[in-house]
């Protein structure tokens, strides 16, 4: 059986947990395959709203083994912290999930360097989560850093040392301490909590799956826009977010990989630092953010908000191979009279274009919109795509004709249940 891919188009933030939640039922298999604690996939469903930082968004299925790939830098900390929240909403999750024993672990230490480094960024700050990922993603693509096998070793606390020993040379040559004795003591002990959990090859395990038929969802973080090498470079995050990362993120073959579902909001956000060609900055902006409750699920910082912006979809389309696209919030924008839509850019010398370029000339761009009427209605009272009102229809046939994808799923609301597939 093929691989299923899911990923996000925009900056991160578009749904991509709840989707994954509605679709795992259909799934074996659900695989997180790049990322950390600086993810926040949202699933909300019977009147309960649970918010997963690095445990696959299967979690809640009992049927589905999920994996968290090699690809993935994991808090310990964090892990634990979910998982007990788990256990104490009744989650079972003990015999169906697992851990890859290649998976960078994220040390204290590295928390200290990520605030360090953006402090002494000053005004050029990245807008990091502070959780540690880049300083994580650094040590391994330096041959440094620890996995997390390496818990399962008797020289695991002096490979500890060494790496802090490193990490203590950085932070005094920027005149700063690392103050992390605070933070050792619960570190430690959710080490001794990992090393009870299913650590394993977790490439063989997949491919295993793979020939015995099972169906494998692998679940992306952030969004394609925020990619190492693709994204709104330097104010991206740390790994490949695009469907590429799928393959290195989990050991599997590219010709196993066959849908690609591709996640955006009907209008677009942000979180940090970055151009965003469509941001709002006016009332029409915050009763965007307010109306979609945008904040952000990690940081609890308020995203930044703007109209969607077909351009750099289509990149993103591009980019991943994109067979059909999910359409998130919908509902948010209920209340326009009026929907913008980004359709291409004008250059600075007054040109028009549609590509999106490197993050210095994608400052000087101005978005050029389209205007189309708004629905005026409470989507989250419709329960089948036939009563979607007219407006929305039209809405979704121009996004499908300008970005020559088809949409299959409109969410309407944060329930699960407010899903709406379409032909």
């Amino acid at each position: 059986m093929p691989v299923d891919v899911l990923v996000g188009l925009q900056w991160g933030d578009e749904g991509k947990g709840k989707i994954v939640d509605v679709l795992a039922p259909t799934y074996d298999v659900v695989a997180r395959f790049q990322g950390g604690p600086n993810a926040g996939h949202t699933l909300t469903f019977d009147g309960l709203k649970h918010v997963l930082h690095q445990v696959p968004s299967g979690i809640f299925h009992p049927h589905i083994i999920n994996v968290v790939g090699n690809g993935v830098v994991l808090d310990p900390v964090v892990f634990r912290g979910e998982l007990q929240k788990l256990t104490d909403r009744g989650v079972s999750w003990g015999a169906n999930l697992y851990i890859s024993k290649k998976a960078q672990l994220i040390l204290p230490s590295h928390r200290a360097l990520d605030r360090i480094s953006e402090e002494i960024r000053g005004g050029g700050k990245i807008g990091s989560t502070l959780k540690g990922i880049g300083p994580t993603y650094q040590d391994k693509i330096g041959r440094t850093g620890l996995r997390v096998g390496d818990v399962l070793l008797p020289t695991f606390q002096a490979r500890y040392a060494e790496a802090v020993a490193r990490h203590a040379q950085f932070a005094s040559f920027h005149g700063r301490d690392l103050e992390i004795e605070a933070l050792e003591e619960d570190f430690f002990s959710a080490v001794e909590f990992l090393r009870t959990l299913q650590l394993t090859d977790t490439e063989y395990l997949l491919n295993d799956l793979l020939r015995q038929g099972k169906r494998i969802l692998a679940e992306g973080a952030q969004g394609s826009l925020l990619d190492i090498d693709f994204g709104t470079y330097p104010f991206v995050t740390s790994s490949n977010t695009v469907v590429a990362g799928a393959c290195t993120g989990l050991g599997i073959a590219p010709r196993h990989i066959d849908q690609v579902y591709g996640i955006t909001k009907a209008y677009c956000t942000r979180v940090g630092s970055g151009p965003f060609p469509t941001e709002l900055h006016d009332e029409v902006g915050e009763r965007i953010r307010q109306a979609g409750r945008e904040f952000g699920s990690t940081t609890g910082r308020p995203r930044r908000c703007g109209w969607i912006d077909l351009p750099s979809l289509r990149y993103s389309i591009m980019l991943n191979g994109v067979t059909e696209l999910h359409l998130m919030k919908a509902d948010v924008l209920d209340e326009f009279t009026e929907i913008q839509v980004c359709t291409h850019y004008k250059t600075s010398d007054g040109n028009d274009t549609d590509l999106l370029p490197d993050y210095e000339a994608l400052q000087a761009l101005t978005p050029v919109y389209t205007t189309l009427p708004g629905w005026r209605t409470d989507l989250q009272n419709i329960s089948t795509a036939n009563d979607l009102p007219v407006e929305l229809q039209s809405y979704l046939q121009f996004l499908e004709r300008h970005l020559e994808v088809p949409i299959r799923i409109v969410s309407v609301g944060p329930d699960r249940v407010s899903t709406l597939h379409l032909n």
